[in-house]
């Protein structure tokens, strides 16, 4: 089994982009700077900051390096006050050995309460009223980078957030003055102890900002609020991990009059330097396999940093050379299994193309570990309940439930139950002299005909098989499997807010799709049709129906799979428009 969490070992030639960056957040002359990660849910962003710092943590300069999960602090009662503690508390732990800049350090640290308070004045308040607070916050941020002398009264922060006023009296001892307070004095004095004490360190410091885009629009908003308190002082770099579609939606939640213009500059305003993590091809998912494969095979540390760097010279002269073959990666190898080892290279190659090129995967190798890992499950109850099973028997099923769908899977072993365990058209499949286009193919099984012919071709051969065990290991892991096993955060959040929809139209919803990374929508829509089938009463079109026809007008895979699932349920009149709608969407 493989963790699911970020690595500091590189499988995929990530170390060059996080070389680039590293290159970036050490350049004195551009400090202070912030760089943007990009990426969908899955694609490596975690990783790439995980290299970066151990990068940095290899250079002969000495760097003070943070790493704060937003989404550890996504139920913290204030987002922008948890980084700013976290990055306090690390300059602290490091002056700690010296008694003047530990007095430093803790002075710094203590003006964050002070901050915390203006920010929950700004936003707490005003949001909690449901008043935008967009202006306020620009006015507040104006005031970080040395461009306003002005004092911010509380009696109009009052008019526009109720009960602002009182928490500006309980806190009274950390603002002087009855009715007011100068919020640029504070920043002042901010500003100067937080430079005093990087150039006392004489260090610069490097924070990692991850999981933004696993947090609620509103503590991810948040979060990059907190950062732009610390842009414009220096020597200072943040390198910020998200996926950058659905940081764009979340500006209108937080910033409730931030314009259209606004939803689309925030980001490119915050990010001084975007960089998009590179979609993995064949080859990079070829290596990746292999990496995953002679890791679970247990090969020693030093025999598999030998194979890992052969790997990635061959990916970095990939535009000119060929692939360093198996033989050749194995060659004078001493690993025990090495024979077996060279199989399931050989295994991996084969499964390369198909997780690199189907819609439903797209080289995302957090899916690509995930079915993996869903493998060794199924094999290892396969072993418990005496199945003869082999591991590519389960490879090839599992890969077939995640590309095509539940009930295209659903399709397969029900023709596996009437046809004692070896379908006709799998064998037509695999027969070379047959003609895939002369194929009688069940319906559910049209969704990607580019993929099924590839998967037919794909070891093992299923015609001579008896896949009755197969399908019903298979068939009790579909639910949580094909649904959940591999689905993002965003995906199934996706799945819940389709299924309430009870309008045709939903901007909201169509947004949230927008955000969702295509490799997952038809998990979503399998998700949103297991959800359906527990409609009892069909007279009346159930909530969720424009839900999942919404999703269907996105994708063709999905228009198909819906409008399937549709066609087998008990006529009603109301169906006759949404077929009518999605029969003629192309």
């Amino acid at each position: 089994m493989w963790s699911d969490k970020e690595s500091d070992i590189d499988f995929l030639n990530f170390n060059e982009t996080a070389e680039s960056i590293k290159d970036l957040i050490t350049e004195k002359g551009l400090m202070p700077i912030s760089v943007g990660v990009f990426g969908d849910w899955g694609a490596g962003k975690s990783t790439i900051l995980e290299l970066t710092k151990k990068s940095l943590e290899a250079d002969e300069q000495d760097y003070i390096q943070v790493h704060f999960d937003a989404w550890t602090f996504q139920g913290y009662d204030d987002a922008k006050a948890a980084l700013l503690e976290t990055i306090a508390t690390t300059l602290v732990n490091k002056a700690a050995d010296d008694k003047d800049l530990s007095a430093k350090a803790k002075e710094f640290a203590g003006r964050i309460d002070k901050i915390r308070l203006m920010g929950l004045l700004m936003d707490g308040g005003a949001a909690l009223a449901g008043i935008p607070t967009m202006g306020g916050m620009q006015k507040l941020m104006g005031l970080f980078s040395g461009g306003d002398d002005g004092e911010l009264d509380v009696g109009d922060v009052k008019d526009a957030a109720d009960g602002v006023q009182d928490v500006a009296k309980k806190n009274k001892g950390l603002f002087k003055g009855k009715k007011s307070f100068s919020p640029p004095k504070e920043i002042k004095e901010f500003r100067k102890a937080y430079s005093e004490l990087l150039n006392e360190f004489n260090k610069p410091l490097i924070v990692y900002v991850d999981n933004l885009d696993r947090c609620s629009p509103f503590n991810a908003i948040s979060t990059l609020e907190a950062i732009r308190l610390f842009l414009f002082l220096p020597n200072t770099a943040f390198v910020i991990a998200a996926d950058e579609d659905m940081i764009r939606l979340a500006v209108p939640e937080y910033h409730k009059g931030a314009s259209q213009r606004h939803q689309t500059d925030y980001l490119d305003k915050l990010i001084q330097i975007p960089v998009h993590v590179p979609r993995p091809g064949v080859v990079e998912i070829r290596a990746y396999l292999m990496m995953l494969t002679a890791q679970d095979h247990g090969v020693g540390k030093d025999q598999l940093e030998i194979i890992r760097s052969a790997l990635e010279e061959s990916l970095r002269f990939s535009w000119k050379q060929p692939q360093i073959t198996v033989d050749e990666l194995l060659q004078d190898r001493e690993i025990e299994g090495h024979t077996e080892l060279r199989g399931k290279f050989v295994v991996a190659e084969q499964l390369a193309p198909l997780l690199a090129e189907s819609t439903n995967i797209n080289g995302n190798p957090r899916i690509v570990k995930r079915l993996l890992n869903q493998v060794k499950m199924r094999k290892k109850t396969a072993h418990r309940r005496g199945m003869q099973l082999d591991e590519k028997t389960i490879t090839k099923l599992v890969l077939f439930e995640r590309c095509l769908g539940t009930q295209a899977t659903n399709k397969l072993y029900e023709l596996i139950d009437k046809e004692n365990g070896s379908p006709k058209v799998l064998a037509d499949l695999e027969n070379p002299k047959i003609e895939f286009d002369d194929i009688d193919l069940p319906e559910e099984w049209k969704l990607d005909l580019a993929f099924l012919d590839k998967w037919s071709k794909l070891q093992p051969m299923f015609a001579e098989k008896n896949l009755t065990s197969a399908a019903y290991l298979s068939r009790e892991s579909i639910p949580m499997g094909v649904v959940n096993a591999v689905m993002s955060g965003a995906a199934q959040k996706l799945v819940e807010e389709l299924m309430k929809q009870k309008v045709r139209v939903s901007g909201v919803n169509s947004n949230a799709i927008f955000a969702t990374p295509k490799e997952e929508y038809m998990s979503v829509m399998d998700g949103m049709i297991e959800n359906l089938k527990l409609v009892g009463d069909w007279t009346e079109m159930p909530i969720g129906m424009y839900g999942a026809v919404l999703l269907a007008k996105q994708d063709d895979k999905c228009r198909l799979n819906f409008l399937t699932f549709l066609k087998s349920l008990p006529r009603q009149r109301w169906f006759k428009p949404i077929l009518t709608e999605l029969e003629g969407t192309k």
